[in-house]
């Protein structure tokens, strides 16, 4: 597990990173000038699709002003700040990278939400957080990362009262292995892919009811197939987070999906109470 951990920290290692994106941010103004959440869209939206993804799995969560989300495997903060400002929640975000908390605090400075948006560096395999603690959990771009899934949906379960939503936004295996690199993993050894109905049983497996499950593969694959390497990308990418390879990740992501090697799970699901089985469900 701790071998696992490491390659997974070692390939979200990044050095500089906060002085990067200060120098890239110099073009909104000065220091002082507060920057709304969606202007660093094409920065801190990290996974498929970016910030439209964010907007439609927040709106299938049903979120509301007064809710206490985590966001698990929150890069440099980008959907815990949307998240804040759209709907008036609280929010935790938590990460395995260093830099990458460092840089989602400093970003969230800049759009001012410090009282409603917070983060620390953490595993997801061992929330630091008491159970029962959130009303809703997301989770997007993430469990590619984590072999242990079972220990990751018994911790998210966990930390949810009953009735809560758990919406995850994932990448899931179709058809053969992809190719690599990819903006998750260099290479399979820290890539833990699972097809979409194994994956969305072993979440019910870890105490919730399906609610929404939806695939989004043909919505990415239209993103995908508008991916072009030899744009010029904007002045905030996410080149800025990951270094120059990242742009050989994202089309090797699109391809694959284009492919069909790869599709996406978009789902909400709710926490049950403890020994509740679904109808039909065997004892």
């Amino acid at each position: 597990m701790t071998d696992e951990l490491d390659g997974v920290r070692a390939h979200y290692r990044v050095t500089g990173l906060t002085d990067r994106l200060k120098a890239a941010l110099s073009s909104f103004g000065s220091e002082e000038k507060t920057l709304h959440a969606r202007e660093l869209a094409t920065l801190d939206q990290f996974h498929t699709r970016g910030m439209a993804a964010t907007v439609e799995l927040a709106a299938l969560a049903g979120l509301n002003a007064g809710m206490s989300v985590l966001d698990v495997g929150a890069g440099v903060g980008g959907p815990a700040r949307f998240l804040a400002a759209t709907y008036g929640c609280s929010v935790k975000g938590i990460d395995l990278s260093e830099p990458f908390i460092q840089a989602a605090r400093y970003l969230t400075q800049r759009t001012g939400q410090q009282d409603q948006v917070d983060f620390e560096v953490g595993s997801a395999l061992d929330l630091p957080f008491d159970n029962a603690r959130f009303d809703a959990v997301f989770l997007q771009h993430v469990a590619m990362n984590i072999g242990a899934r079972d220990r990751l949906y018994a911790e998210i379960r966990r930390v949810l009262r009953v009735g809560g939503r758990f919406a995850t936004y994932d990448v899931v295996l179709l058809g053969g292995e992809p190719d690599y690199p990819l903006p998750w993993a260099s290479t399979s050894s820290t890539s833990f892919l699972l097809p979409s109905q194994l994956t969305q049983k072993m979440i019910e497996q870890a105490g919730f009811r399906a609610l929404v499950v939806g695939d989004d593969a043909e919505a990415a694959r239209e993103w995908a197939s508008q991916l072009r390497p030899t744009a010029t990308p904007p002045a905030l990418n996410l080149g800025l987070l990951m270094g120059p390879d990242f742009a050989k990740a994202a089309v090797n992501l699109g391809r694959n999906l284009l492919d069909g090697r790869l599709g996406i799970l978009c789902a909400v699901f709710e926490a049950k109470a403890v020994g509740i089985r679904d109808e039909g469900e065997a004892a």
